[in-house]
């Protein structure tokens, strides 16, 4: 019993996986061609694993965190403080060309399925700058479910998000793959590149690099690489 409660242990302590590339672009192209919400899903992915932000942020993002009233994307935005999973102001930027022609597309198909439309013409493309950036089938917010931890503090939980995206990873064959998982991916990739500790904490929204160094330890595929490299 005490040898199970200790795998029971160890198995909540866990890491997300590591998606790499080719199974990322086989998600990607697995959503575009079967998804009810191609365009949204798509997008959604991608903004998923190109910035790192986490489901909550994700639902609470708006229009106008993406776009400026005229229209162009806002290069450099912010995750605000009431976006923030940790309630602090962080740098956002829509700097990636692939994610920004997906969001892109995305906005587009919202204005001609009228989906958080704006009668004011010309401003924001049409859009209401305070609807949330990604929608349900719907056209609504996704909706948020507010708990209050012992230490006062309110924590914000979007099942309803979070259930959309590991169904998008569970339906590419991804195993364990949820939101937590892209931004191990991203943290691990940058780490990869030769990015420092605190420029990837700063992105993930870490207040402390020990919280990063314990997300990037224990690369798969550097453990792979030393292994190979043995005989």
């Amino acid at each position: 019993m005490r040898g199970i409660a200790l795998y029971e242990r160890i198995a909540r302590m866990a890491k997300p996986p590591v998606v790499e590339d080719k199974n990322l672009e086989h998600m990607l192209k697995a959503t575009a061609g079967y998804s009810r919400m191609a365009e949204r899903d798509v997008a959604l992915l991608l903004t998923l694993y190109g910035t790192a932000m986490a489901t909550t942020e994700l639902a609470k993002i708006t229009v106008s965190d993406y776009l400026e009233a005229d229209g162009t994307v806002k290069v450099n935005s912010a995750v605000r403080h009431d976006v923030a999973h940790n309630g602090e102001l962080r740098p956002l930027y829509w700097s990636n060309r692939r994610v920004v022609n997906a969001v892109d597309k995305y906005l587009a198909w919202r204005l001609a399925h009228k989906h958080g439309a704006t009668v004011k013409k010309g401003a924001y493309r049409g859009l209401d700058p305070a609807s949330s950036l990604f929608l349900t089938d719907d056209g609504k917010p996704y909706a948020l479910t507010a708990k209050t931890l012992p230490s006062g503090v309110v924590s914000y939980s979007c099942n309803t998000l979070g259930a959309v995206i590991s169904k998008l990873h569970a339906n590419a064959g991804i195993k364990g793959g949820n939101a937590q998982a892209a931004r191990r991916t991203w943290a691990v990739k940058q780490h990869r590149k030769g990015y420092d500790l605190v420029h990837i904490a700063k992105i993930l929204g870490h207040k402390s690099v020990t919280t990063t160094k314990r997300l990037v330890e224990g690369d798969p595929t550097r453990l792979a690489d030393i292994v190979a490299g043995a005989v």
